[in-house]
């Protein structure tokens, strides 16, 4: 046997991808599902099939259609995508209000969520001006004072970010990327300051020629889900236009997280 045919034989017979067969079968024009309907479009014995469709009705994946015996997709689908779809929702309902920001600001504005160890850029409007901070799709940030780091780490659970500063996954401000051992102490009680705050700002403070200031976003539960920054080149903002950058960013986080469902005061809480 050709080793084509040896790779098409291993992945036909493969139960992950037969499980992930079996949930593509539903669609939202055939939502409902027979035994003997899958087994026909997935190519594999009834039998397979009926053991394949236990293990997800006991994950809660399918549930069975009392009225026909069928199948049909189950809630726990969602408990799975609902990380993915809160990513998507915020993105989507984020946008008009980046627009916005950028558009009365003339800076850039973006969405920041956290990947367990750095802020990453999931969404950007970038400023009208000529020399503007911007960054791509999912640029990742791990400077300690950078505003979005400050913001989102501040909402992890207590110890990572002493975690991340001794590891070296978390780098110091400027040229300089390692942290003094006795900064971290003065590190997490700037983040308490951040929780309590539901903002950060970084004058200049990664590095000379940048400011960026932002906001946490919450959603229906009042977690924190992302952080709304205005990023600028530091020659154009002084401390008063910092100031005002700031107010317009925790209006336009409050205006989000009201789009999520979220409490407008933003409440100290976890991610």
């Amino acid at each position: 046997m050709s080793s084509t045919a040896d790779a098409d034989s291993e992945r036909t017979s493969s139960p992950v991808l037969n499980l992930i067969n079996v949930l593509r079968c539903f669609t939202t024009e055939a939502p409902e599902q027979g035994v003997t309907e899958i087994a026909e479009r997935v190519g594999v014995h009834k039998s397979t099939v009926s053991r394949l469709l236990a293990t997800l009705e006991g994950e809660q994946l399918v549930e069975r259609v009392p009225s026909s015996r069928k199948y049909r997709l189950g809630l726990g689908l969602i408990g799975i995508a609902g990380p993915l779809l809160a990513s998507l929702d915020v993105r989507r309902l984020a946008y008009p209000v980046l627009t916005e920001l950028s558009a009365v600001t003339a800076e850039t504005a973006a969405l920041m969520v956290w990947d367990g160890s750095a802020a990453v850029t999931v969404e950007q409007v970038a400023g009208p001006q000529r020399v503007k901070h911007t960054s791509s799709m999912g640029t990742r940030y791990a400077t300690m004072h950078s505003a979005s780091v400050m913001v989102l780490l501040a909402y992890q659970e207590p110890g990572l970010a002493r975690k991340l500063c001794t590891s070296g996954a978390l780098i110091g401000d400027g040229p300089e990327p390692s942290i003094w051992p006795e900064l971290i102490d003065e590190y997490e009680a700037e983040l308490e300051e951040v929780r309590a705050t539901g903002y950060a700002v970084n004058f200049r403070r990664t590095f000379d020629d940048e400011v960026g200031v932002c906001a946490v976003v919450v959603d229906h539960r009042g977690d924190p889900v992302a952080g709304l920054l205005i990023a600028a080149p530091a020659y154009r903002v002084d401390e008063a236009r910092c100031a005002e950058l700031l107010e317009r960013c925790r209006a336009a986080a409050a205006e989000v997280s009201s789009r999520l469902g979220g409490a407008t005061d933003i409440p100290p809480g976890t991610i």
